[in-house]
């Protein structure tokens, strides 16, 4: 595959359309390496397979011998990215930033080379910024501009509440792209209105403009919304392989063909027989065993695909209630004030991740077992005693000990 055809695979939108050919013909003519940017603001300490799909792209560049810029968003995560949705995401401290950036560089390594990347945060520039270059930066671009991102337009629309600092946020990511000079900025096509702000403000700084490069959302294993922490549908880069593959598992069959262009590193050729497979009637279940032994594979190893694979096969096809794999779980370890608490209050202490009332939807939907019986009232008392077996949705086993 030509290095123009393999950098253009799975990408969705290139602004402008014929914006790499240039890019990879000035770094030609010039005999220097492009600078790639891809920002992360760190507002959750972990990775997952939608954040794959962009770093991987990233990778491509760097193993052609460009060089990647990794910008962590140490000043904009403070101040808090509009979400897209209809309302603001929640800032964070100076201290949750850090820890978060810690996190995402360490895992950044298990698909970029770290020590080839360039590891920027944009507080080095952004904290000094004189108020009045601030007021200078702001006078390149027009409310009408900012407008035209739909969600402000939409909140605008119906009247929800549109604050200052989230009409400056695209200018800010915009700035990070005239401060780097950089050559592309990637992103999922969700940030497109971000990344062109930064061709805008390069313009206005007499800079040539960067290409903009969008890749597809990956949907999370809700089959609906694209993969994100907050939702509780992804499936994390750092995910131990047994959880790995039954999340994967778990996608519904719609996901299939997304997931198999996304996140595995076949061939285009192993691709094209995989989904000739699934054409031709093969068992949705057979295809994402494939899928999950190659991701398992791409994050951990083929030995750990293998056992994740039969782990799956013992758990969740073969064996009765009574002959699970349970997760050992010492009573003392609960902090429990009494040993006699609700069906909620017992779930809740393995999945606080989740809020009660969702817990509550699983007991109510017959997805919690207690010793095999599945426990539809969320407030029936339970007694906490040695050898209660309990199961948590489809992935989830427990048994307490002593």
């Amino acid at each position: 595959m030509e290095i123009l055809e393999l950098l253009k695979e799975n990408v969705e939108i290139i602004l402008p359309e014929n914006g790499l050919e240039q890019k990879l013909q000035e770094a030609k003519n010039e005999n220097r390496k492009l600078k790639i940017k891809l920002g992360f603001d760190p507002t959750a300490p972990d990775l997952h397979l939608g954040h794959a799909v962009v770093l991987k792209k990233m990778r491509q560049f760097q193993d052609h011998g460009h060089q990647i810029i990794i910008l962590v968003g140490s000043f904009t995560a403070r101040i808090g990215d509009p979400t897209g949705k209809n309302k603001s995401r929640k800032p964070l401290s100076i201290e949750e930033v850090q820890q978060n950036a810690e996190t995402y560089i360490e895992q950044l390594s298990k698909i970029i080379d770290i020590n080839k990347a360039k590891i920027v945060f944009n507080s080095d520039w952004l904290d000094c910024l004189p108020f009045s270059e601030v007021l200078q930066l702001m006078s390149k671009i027009t409310l009408a501009q900012l407008m035209q991102r739909k969600d402000f337009n939409k909140r605008f629309t119906e009247n929800t509440p549109i604050a200052m600092h989230e009409l400056i946020y695209p200018i800010l990511q915009g700035f990070d792209s005239v401060q780097l000079k950089c050559d592309i900025e990637m992103g999922g096509t969700d940030q497109l209105f971000n990344c062109a702000m930064g061709r805008q403000l390069q313009e206005a700084h007499e800079m040539a403009p960067q290409t903009v490069m969008c890749m597809p959302l990956l949907r999370g294993t809700d089959g609906v919304e694209k993969m994100s922490k907050s939702l509780n549908n992804t499936i994390g880069l750092t995910d131990e392989p047994n959880n790995m593959f039954g999340k994967t598992m778990s996608i519904p069959d719609s996901l299939i063909m997304e997931f198999l262009n996304l996140t595995t590193h076949f061939s285009e050729d192993e691709k094209r027989q995989i989904s000739l497979q699934l054409t031709n009637g093969e068992n949705p279940m057979n295809i994402k065993k494939i899928i999950a032994k190659n991701i398992i594979t791409q994050y951990h190893s083929e030995k750990a695909a293998i056992e994740a694979e039969a782990f799956f096969t013992n758990q969740f096809q073969n064996k009765k209630f009574e002959d699970k794999n349970f997760k050992q779980i010492s009573i003392s370890t609960l902090n429990l004030q009494t040993k006699a608490i609700t069906t909620v209050e017992l779930c809740k202490i393995f999945k606080n991740d989740l809020s009660n009332s969702a817990i509550r939807r699983l007991i109510e939907s017959g997805a919690v077992q207690i010793n095999n019986e599945k426990m539809k009232e969320p407030y029936k008392a339970i007694e906490v005693v040695k050898n209660l077996k309990i199961k948590i949705g489809k992935l989830d086993f427990y048994e307490l000990q002593e």
